[in-house]
Parts: C-alpha cells; structure tokens; sequence
C-alpha cells in the first residue's frame, strides 16, 4: 500500500519500583526524542518516591498508576496488590485511550504489567525490555503477548519466544556513554580510588563490610585509596563519621546524581550486581568486585554477576561468606596487582553494549514502519 501522508511518532514507556527498571526506559525515552525531536512520549511509573525523583526533569511528560509488586511479599500485600490490579488496569487504558501511542514499551517492575496488557487488549503495539539474567514476573507472564522483546544479558533469551527475542544489551544514559569516550588515565603515581555502590536496596549490610574492610586493612594500605562512597538512604553521616576517624579520604554521599562523573575516576568499583550498574560500568571499561545482593528475587543478582566473572571482567564473593577482613585483603590484592586490574578493565569493555540503546530504537522503529504501512498507509515523519 503506497503511504499518503506522514505520521509523528507517540510513545508509551513505563516501567519503575527501582532505579534499575527507571534509568533504561529515561534512556529509551530520551533516545527517541534526540532522533525524532517530533515524537510525543509519556513514561508511566509509579508513585514510589523513587519515581518522582529520577523522572522529576527528564524532558517529557510523566503520569502515575497505582501497582504494587506480589513477589516475595507477604499474604496481606499480596491480597491487595491483587485486588488493585483491576483499577490498573482501567487507568492505564485510560491513560492510552487519551495519549493514542503508537507503541508502548515496558523496561520492567510490577508496573509494567496492567500497561501493557492494557496496550494490548486495545490492540496496540507493545514491546518489553529484561534487564537481568532471569526475567521478573511481570517480564516472564507479558512475554508471551509482547509484539518484541530485548534482553541484556545472553542466557536469558530462553525464558522468551525466540521468534521475538534480541540481544540488544541494557540502555545506559547517553551523558555516562559521552563520558565514557572521554576518560583518561590518572597519572600512574595517583593513589588508587575505590568506589563502593550499594544500590537502591541491600546497602547496609556492604556499608558495613567496606567499613569493617577500611577498619582492618585498608587505612594501613601505603598510600591508602581514595574512596568515593555511595550508601544509600539510611548510613551516610555514620560512614562519612567512620571514615574520618579512619583518616581516610573519603567522599561519601547517599546517592550521587552524576554517576559519569563517578564511574570516570575509580581503578576499582566493589558493588552489588544490579544490571544497570553492570551496563554502566563496563561501558566504563571498569574492574569490579562483586558482591550480590542475596536478596534478590530468584537470586538474579548471583547470576547476573556470574556473567561478568566468567568473562574475566570482575570477582565476585557472596555476602555470606564474607568478613570486613577477607574484603579488606581481597581489595588491597586487586589494587595491588596493576596486571589483574588493567586485564579485567579489557574484559569489561568486552562485553559492554553502548549501543543498546540505538539497537532498541531502531528496532522498535522497524516494527512501527512495518505496523503502519500495513494498517493505515502512513509513514512515520522522518
């Protein structure tokens, strides 16, 4: 069928909960709009201060649904994230039956779910995106009804249609990508920095093995590290305090809003293994230690790490079998060893995919073309 007129892109993206289902639909969304500044998108999360604070200035139009999560939880939480699933779902065919998209995307998280089903149900294009090596449950049920689906890390394709299913990585942010071509090597007689990421969850319990780690071993290191510290909500003035005492030099803040900048000084990275984080650091070509969140669901965290580990790109020790002392000699061993520092840095960049996120878009435009020319003979306005 020959097009007869143009047609400007519009977006759905939605996902949330955490920082990590957060940042690759910012990224998504934000890609699409550098590449069709025409294109109209709104990003569906929910009402979680998490949220509202990473969405608060991205550039494009945000709204809300209530969701609540049912993995892992208790009985009563499970009852009424139940009962609040048919009241989310009629809000988000609100939401699309107002904003008419032509493609929703979801990037993960219990929200996720009613969006897309929604989409669905009113016959529209939809596409979901798995950051981690298993598939939440949302991801895993919404599998088998999404027109295509991404996932970041290999191994998990099998949890999904092949027909459907590609590689394409875990978008990171465009400023951390830019960033990343512009690091360069500290000067060799430098003292090393050490940068600690607890995540948006699971932060005390590594806090206070880095400060156990500090404590035995590290402040006797000779020069000692530079630490850049990011502890979550609830440990920083007793870090920032410890650290002091120590007479260690240490920045440390609850979270840190320039994560580039971050990522760009430190030799070494000791973090939990959440998939955003693993895409951002080896997009900075870093060595990392890993240390897994046990919490995870399905235990994700382990095998995401895994990943990284048999590529040579970190170590990786889990929380249970670790002391403040055994983390203190596994860290002065790797910043010690220049060789073993500068082959995992290799290793990391390996495997990094800064191109996840042009591989999204041009996927899901690819999809779009096809979809309208089908069904309406327009093309889209590029």
């Amino acid at each position: 069928m020959k097009a007869d007129k143009t047609h400007t892109i519009r977006l759905i993206v939605t996902g949330g909960g955490t920082g990590g289902h957060l940042f690759p639909g910012i990224s998504l969304a934000q890609a699409m709009l550098r590449a069709y500044p025409d294109a109209e998108v709104l990003f569906i999360g929910t009402e979680r201060k998490v949220d509202k604070k990473a969405l608060s200035d991205v550039g494009f139009e945000t709204t809300t649904i209530k969701s609540q999560g049912i993995k892992g939880k208790k009985f009563s939480t499970i009852l009424k994230a139940l009962f609040q699933q048919p009241l989310a779902l009629w809000e988000a065919a609100k939401i699309i039956r107002k904003f008419k998209p032509d493609l929703v995307f979801g990037v993960g998280g219990y929200v996720t779910g009613p969006v897309i089903l929604a989409a669905r149900l009113l016959g529209v294009t939809t596409c979901i995106h798995e950051q981690n090596s298993i598939p939440g449950l949302a991801n895993k049920l919404l599998g088998h009804i999404a027109d295509k689906i991404f996932v970041s890390l290999p191994g998990s394709e099998k949890y999904f249609p092949a027909s459907k299913t590609i590689l394409s990585g875990n978008p990171v942010r465009a400023n951390i990508v830019k960033a990343s071509r512009e690091v360069k090597p500290a000067p060799d007689q430098a003292p090393s920095t050490l940068l600690i990421l607890g995540g948006s969850q699971g932060a005390r319990r590594l806090n206070s093995l880095i400060l156990e780690a500090a404590e035995s071993c590290l402040n006797k290191l000779s020069p000692p590290p530079n630490i850049i510290h990011q502890t979550g909500l609830h440990d920083e003035d007793n870090v920032r305090r410890k650290y002091a005492e120590l007479g260690l030099n240490a920045r440390v803040q609850a979270f840190y809003s320039d994560m580039a900048e971050i990522y760009s000084q430190a030799d070494l990275i000791i973090s939990r293994a959440g998939a955003t984080t693993i895409a951002e650091l080896t997009v900075f070509h870093k060595p990392v230690i890993i240390i897994p969140f046990p919490y995870a669901a399905d235990n994700h965290q382990e095998i995401n790490g895994r990943y990284l580990v048999e590529a040579g790109a970190g170590l990786m020790f889990r929380q249970t079998d670790l002391t403040g002392e055994k983390l203190g000699l596994e860290i002065k061993r790797a910043m010690g060893d220049k060789n073993l520092l500068a082959k995992m840095a290799e290793n990391s960049g390996k495997v990094a995919k800064p191109e996840a996120t042009e591989t999204i878009v041009n996927a899901c435009i690819k999809l779009l073309k096809s979809r309208l020319a089908d069904n309406t003979g327009k093309i889209l306005a590029f």
